[in-house]
């Protein structure tokens, strides 16, 4: 019997095919709750994760080596176990529906087996960390009594464990958060996924090379704003990475930069996507839902800091260049837009309008999502790529389904998290501690809130990263004084930043390979060109007025904008340490002290930084005109 026709190949046929019936079925449930008519609430949310358990179990067969008889016979063993708790999920929601009904010891078996399938499976798809978050929940409930200090709890039974994690819609795996995963941000996965299929990614590149055509840094400076671009849509760091690393890192190494520059600064601009408004990945949706504001008025409070960290980037870019003799570049003919690049110009722009005009003529969101696919799959015909081969289509949205429920799994990890937060209490009495280490000072507050996020992020894709954040801290950093948006951006940051935090650097280690770079310097290159990302959240904690919708006044925005440019290019250039010349250790030191304080509240500390900053500008440039003039010389 060969390879091809034994019982494990077949199996696993039969896997991926009953997987692909899975991602047709959450496809069309997406677009159906989005735009069609409303699906009774636990009745979406017992479907979806029934669909998402089968969708999981063939992903994590794809990713194994090889595939054994054991190995099928646990991964039979995890459905039939998942679709049993799921449908006494289900049950019992309906029994409290129509009569009085306790949860019984008898239901917290059924829930107890679909616990460790959710955290099996998240062990297998989104690796150690997540699945030890859930776990932790879950021991955490059971066996928090006898642990000391703050740590312990009243103690909680098998059915109290049960109910509290499985059977509340409230909090829990089946609980608010996927609620709104399934109806609000399935539908932009989808979207995401569409759009790189029918490659409208392709035009972006070349737009973003034409953008940046006479800038020194070229394919580095277009990889930054192509990542931009479809970096809000995707909400994947390394789908943006693959999606525009394997193009534009190349082409950096080839412009003249390190493999380690190139990778990193790849990363970090896919990292940023994410931040980068209209849609902002999956995060923003959420955060949307979660503090009651618009996500209109989301889209405007991210626009100015995200602007800076590109601005970040496009510095570090910059000065590297400088640095490297690397000068500008003409365009190549491959980088020329053709007739054909016009017309695919309509496939990102065309939807994009009609997520913005539908939000503005007071649609839902997941409204907005099913119009902009619709819009989507009737302009795909415009491509000749798209005539030629429409599977890709259907291709593309099965993967988009894929990818939803893959999410999915990730998001039961949450929601074992936050019913073991919400019922123990342990949230608030971390936000206590916070309260008594910050003192006086909310900068400390916030130094050690930031830590804290950076922490628990780390290694985590960006949604689940900023619900464990906001979980934990978000009650801690709104005591400090802030509000609930900013608290909620100040976190959204450190969960998009914990991808580029060493030594779980996720983004570096996607980019690393592509760039045939060292994975653990990119990872450090990638941390030192994203630093703003760091600093950004501090500069709208103390300054609101930079996300507009809060306490906004025209000129104290104005200057605080022109402070953080200016402190953003003092601090690209003293990490980098070369501006128009090298810098000497003393003026590093003095360009890094500079900046900081330029941002301080007191004008008697702000104002004379930025004389002082103003200087050491003034100064470099005038010690770089002999040099520049003896190199003219001697040519």
């Amino acid at each position: 019997m060969t390879d091809a026709a034994s019982p494990a190949s077949v199996t696993t046929r039969l896997f991926g095919f009953a997987a692909a019936l899975a991602c047709l079925a959450l496809g069309l449930i997406t677009l159906y709750s989005s735009g069609v008519g409303l699906i009774n609430p636990k009745l979406h949310r017992a479907v979806g994760f029934a669909l998402a358990v089968i969708v999981a179990v063939a992903v994590s067969q794809k990713r194994r080596r090889a595939t054994t008889p054991l190995h099928l016979f646990l991964d039979v063993a995890l459905i039939l176990a998942g679709l049993w708790s799921i449908w006494s999920f289900h049950f019992v929601q309906t029994e409290m529906e129509t009569a009085l009904y306790d949860v019984t010891t008898r239901d917290a078996w059924p829930a107890l087996a679909g616990l460790v399938v959710f955290l099996e499976l998240c062990r297998r798809l989104w690796g150690w960390g997540l699945f030890g978050v859930g776990t932790f929940g879950v021991v955490y409930l059971l066996f928090g009594q006898d642990l000391p200090g703050i740590m312990a709890h009243s103690g909680f039974s098998l059915k109290e464990v049960a109910e509290a994690l499985w059977y509340n819609t409230n909090k829990g795996v089946f609980g608010s958060i996927t609620n709104i995963v399934l109806s609000t941000v399935f539908i932009f996965i989808i979207f995401g996924v569409l759009l790189e299929g029918t490659g409208a990614g392709d035009t972006l590149l070349k737009f973003a090379f034409l953008a940046t055509r006479r800038t020194r840094g070229g394919p580095a400076h277009a990889a930054i704003l192509a990542s931009s671009m479809f970096g809000t849509m995707s909400g994947s760091t390394v789908a943006n990475i693959v999606g525009t690393g394997t193009f534009t890192i190349p082409m950096i190494k080839k412009r003249g930069f390190s493999p380690t520059f190139a990778a990193g600064i790849e990363a970090t601009a896919s990292s940023g996507g994410q931040i980068m408004p209209p849609i902002m990945g999956a995060a923003a949706l959420v955060m949307a839902d979660l503090t009651g504001v618009g996500y209109l008025n989301i889209i405007v409070a991210a626009l100015f800091p995200a602007l800076f960290y590109y601005f970040s980037l496009f510095s570090a870019v910059t000065v590297e260049a400088r640095r490297q003799g690397i000068d500008v570049q003409e365009m190549t003919v491959d980088d020329q837009i053709t007739r054909t690049d016009l017309i695919n110009s309509v496939l990102f722009i065309g939807p994009i309008l009609v997520v913005i005009g539908s939000l503005l003529a007071g649609l839902s969101t997941s409204a907005a999502g099913f119009y902009a696919v619709v819009v989507l799959l009737v302009l795909s015909v415009i491509n000749p790529e798209v005539r030629g081969d429409p599977a890709r289509i259907w291709h593309s949205f099965l993967k988009g389904a894929e990818s939803g429920a893959t999410l999915l799994i990730a998001i039961a990890a949450i929601g074992i998290l936050v019913g073991s937060l919400d019922s123990t209490g342990l949230g608030l009495k971390l936000a206590n501690v916070i309260a008594s280490i910050r003192g006086e000072s909310l900068f400390s507050a916030l130094l050690v809130a930031m830590a804290g996020a950076l922490i628990l992020g780390m290694g985590m894709p960006t949604l689940p990263a900023y619900l464990i954040i906001i979980l934990v801290m978000g009650p801690a950093i709104q005591e400090l004084g802030v509000s609930m948006l900013t608290a909620h951006m100040f976190v959204f940051y450190y969960g998009v930043a914990s991808s580029l935090t060493p030594p779980v650097a996720i983004a570096a280690y996607a980019a690393a390979p592509i760039a045939r770079a060292n994975p653990l310097m990119t990872a450090f290159m990638s941390f030192r060109l994203g630093m703003a990302k760091f600093i950004i959240p501090f500069i709208f904690a103390f300054y609101p007025t930079i996300l507009i919708i809060e306490e906004f006044s025209l000129l104290p925005f104005l200057w605080i904008v022109a402070r953080t440019c200016f402190c953003i290019w003092l601090f690209s250039s003293a990490l980098s340490g070369f501006d128009r010349r090298k810098l000497t250790v003393p003026e590093i030191v003095i360009r890094f002290a500079t900046a900081f304080t330029c941002l301080a509240t007191d004008p008697m500390i702000h104002l004379p930084a930025i004389a002082i900053g103003l200087a050491l500008i003034a100064f470099d440039v005038r010690a770089g005109r002999p040099k520049a003039a003896t190199s003219e010389a001697s040519q």
